[in-house]
C-alpha cells in the first residue's frame, strides 16, 4: 500500500479520534456550565428571597414610625384645640361677668335719672308757680295784663328798631354814595370827554325852496291833481301858504316825509310836474332813500364796530337816520350810546363789543313804530329776538327803560349811556305842555303820600322839595319816606335824568316872655 494512502487513512482516522474527543468534551463542558447557572440561579432566588424579606421589614418599621408620628401630631393638634377652645370660653365668660357688670351700672343710672327727672319736674312746677305768682304780682304793679305788657314792649321794640333801621340806612346810603358817585363820576366823565357828538334839533316837518312862487301854481296842477297825486304816492300833507319861494311837507313818518322831500326837489329841478312823472319821480326817489338808509346803518354799524349783524337790523338802523325824538336824531343817538356803553363797559371790565351792540340796537323799535303798533321796546325786543340776537342785548333793549328790572351790567350801562346823550345840552328839546305835566305829576305825587304838609316841584323839575307834617313823621320815618317817595317816582313817571327828593321837617317852639 503506498504511503500516501495509508497517510491519508492516518489523518481520517486522527480526524475522528479528535472529533469524538471533542463532543465528549463539549457535552461535558455544558453539564458543568449548566450546573454552574442552576447553582446561581439558586443563589440568585435566594438573595432575592432575602432582600425582598429586608424590604418588608424595612416597610414595616417605615409604615409603623409614619404611624407614630401622625398620631403624635394629631394628639398636639387635639391639645391645642382643646387650649385654644378652653381660652375663648374663658373670654366669653369675661365678656358675660362684664356684661352682668354693665347691667348692674345701667339699672342704677336709670334708677337716678328717674329721681333726677321727678326732681326736676318738682323744680319746674315749682318755678311755674313762682312765675304765675311774680306775673300776678307784675299786673298788680304795673297794672296791665300780659296782653297790654305784650303790646307795649313790642311798640318799644318797633320804635327801637325804626331808629336803628333809619340809622342803618344812613350810613350805608352814605357810604354807598360816596363810594358809587365817586366812582360813577370818573367812569362817565371819562365816557364823556371821549365821545363827543354835535347835537343838532330837528322837526317834524320839512321845508322845500322854490325858485319862485310860480311853482307853487305848478306843484298844484289843474284842479289840484298835481299835489293830491303827490300826496296820495307819498303818504304826506303838502303846505303850501303864503310863505314865500317855500313849501312845507308835514308827516310824522320820518321815511315817507324824506322821500317826498326828495321827490319834490327833483320835480322842481327837472320841471316836468304831471301825475305820470310824479309817480316815476316817486319811485327814484324810494330807491334813493333806501340806498341812504342802507348807506346809513353800515356806516352807523361800522362806526360802532358792531360784528356780523343780520342786514334787516342793518336797514332798521338805517331808518332812524329820518327818526327823531324830542328833536333829537335818534341815529346819532344809537351811536352815541353804543359808545359810551362800550367805553363804561371796558372801564368797568365788562364785555366792551356787547355793550357796543346793545347800545346801537336798544332803540331799534322806534324805526317802525309809527307802522305799527306797540311800544318801541317792545318792537325793538321782538325784532332782535326774531333775528336772533344775544339775550344779553335783548334784556339791555328791554330794560334801558326800567319796562323790567335790569339784571346784567350790560343792561345798567346801556341805560345809563341812554340817560347821559338824551340829557346833554342841547340834545333834546321838550314841549311847554308836557313839561308843566310832569311837573304837576311829580307834586301830586308827593303830596299823596301821607304825612306830607307841602310839596314843591323846583329846578325845572330836577328836585322836588316835600316839607311833612312833624307832630305825624319822626326824624327816623324821614328816610324811609324819602326812599319810598324816589321808589313811587321811579314806578310812576318817565323822565330824563334823575330827580333829587329832599324831605324838610321843621319843629318851631315858641314861648312869650311877661
Amino acid at each position: 500500500m503506498p504511503w500516501y494512502i495509508s497517510g491519508s487513512i492516518g489523518l481520517a482516522i486522527g480526524a475522528l479520534v479528535f472529533f469524538l474527543l471533542g463532543i465528549r468534551y463539549r457535552k461535558s463542558t455544558e453539564r458543568k456550565t449548566i450546573g454552574e447557572a442552576e447553582d446561581r440561579a439558586l443563589s440568585i432566588i435566594n438573595d432575592a428571597h432575602q432582600r425582598a424579606e429586608s424590604k418588608t421589614r424595612e416597610a414595616l418599621l417605615e409604615a409603623n414610625e409614619k404611624i407614630l408620628k401622625d398620631r403624635s401630631e394629631y394628639e398636639k393638634e387635639v391639645r391645642e384645640r382643646r387650649t385654644e377652645l378652653q381660652r375663648q370660653e374663658n373670654r366669653l365668660q369675661q365678656k358675660e361677668d362684664n356684661l352682668d357688670r354693665k347691667l348692674d351700672t345701667i339699672e342704677k343710672k336709670e334708677e337716678d335719672l328717674v329721681r333726677k327727672h321727678a326732681a326736676v319736674d318738682e323744680a319746674r312746677a315749682e318755678a311755674e308757680r313762682i312765675k304765675q305768682e311774680q306775673m300776678a304780682l307784675l299786673e298788680r304793679i304795673s297794672g296791665f295784663t300780659p296782653d297790654q305788657a305784650r303790646a307795649y314792649l313790642i311798640q318799644q321794640v318797633e320804635a327801637d328798631v325804626t331808629h336803628e333801621t333809619a340809622l342803618k340806612i344812613k350810613e350805608v346810603e352814605s357810604r354807598m354814595k360816596e363810594e358809587c358817585e365817586a366812582r360813577a363820576r370818573e367812569v362817565v366823565a371819562q365816557a364823556i370827554q371821549r365821545c363827543a357828538a354835535d347835537q343838532t334839533a330837528e322837526m317834524t316837518v320839512s321845508v322845500v325852496p322854490l325858485p319862485n312862487d310860480e311853482m307853487k301854481g305848478r306843484i298844484i296842477g289843474r284842479e289840484g291833481r298835481n299835489i293830491r297825486s303827490i300826496e296820495t304816492l307819498t303818504g304826506v300833507d303838502l303846505i303850501i301858504d303864503d310863505t314865500p319861494e317855500a313849501i312845507t311837507i308835514s308827516c310824522f313818518e320820518p321815511v315817507r316825509r324824506e322821500i317826498a322831500r326828495v321827490a319834490l326837489e327833483k320835480l322842481i329841478a327837472d320841471g316836468r310836474i304831471h301825475p305820470t312823472h310824479i309817480e316815476e319821480t316817486v319811485e327814484r326817489a324810494r330807491r334813493d332813500v333806501e340806498a341812504t338808509i342802507k348807506a346809513e346803518g353800515e356806516r352807523a354799524v361800522f362806526e360802532c364796530g358792531v360784528r356780523n349783524l343780520h342786514p334787516e337790523l342793518v336797514k332798521m338802523i338805517g331808518r332812524l337816520h329820518y327818526r327823531t325824538s324830542y328833536g333829537q336824531n335818534i341815529l346819532q343817538h344809537s351811536i352815541e350810546v353804543s359808545h359810551l356803553a362800550g367805553i363804561m363797559a371796558a372801564e368797568l371790565g365788562a364785555d366792551a363789543q356787547v355793550a357796543r351792540r346793545a347800545g346801537l340796537l336798544h332803540d331799534l323799535g322806534k324805526a317802525v313804530d309809527h307802522e305799527m303798533e306797540g311800544t318801541h321796546v317792545a318792537l325793538g325786543v321782538e325784532f332782535a329776538r326774531k333775528f336772533r340776537e344775544r339775550e344779553e342785548v335783548i334784556h339791555a333793549i328791554e330794560a334801558h327803560h326800567n319796562d323790567v328790572e335790569p339784571r346784567t351790567l350790560i343792561a345798567c350801562l346801556v341805560q345809563a349811556a341812554d340817560a347821559i346823550s338824551a340829557a346833554r345840552p342841547g340834545a333834546r328839546r321838550e314841549n311847554l305842555e308836557n313839561y308843566i305835566k310832569r311837573l304837576e305829576q311829580l307834586e301830586e305825587i308827593t303830596n299823596s303820600y301821607p304825612g306830607v304838609d307841602k310839596a314843591y316841584a323846583i329846578q325845572a323839575g330836577r328836585e322836588v322839595r316835600v316839607m311833612v307834617k312833624p307832630e305825624q313823621v319822626s326824624e327816623d320815618q324821614m328816610v324811609i319816606m324819602a326812599r319810598d317817595l324816589a321808589k313811587k317816582i321811579e314806578n310812576e313817571m318817565e323822565y330824563p335824568g334823575q330827580i333829587k327828593v329832599h324831605v324838610l321837617r321843621e319843629t318851631k317852639v315858641v314861648e312869650y316872655a311877661k
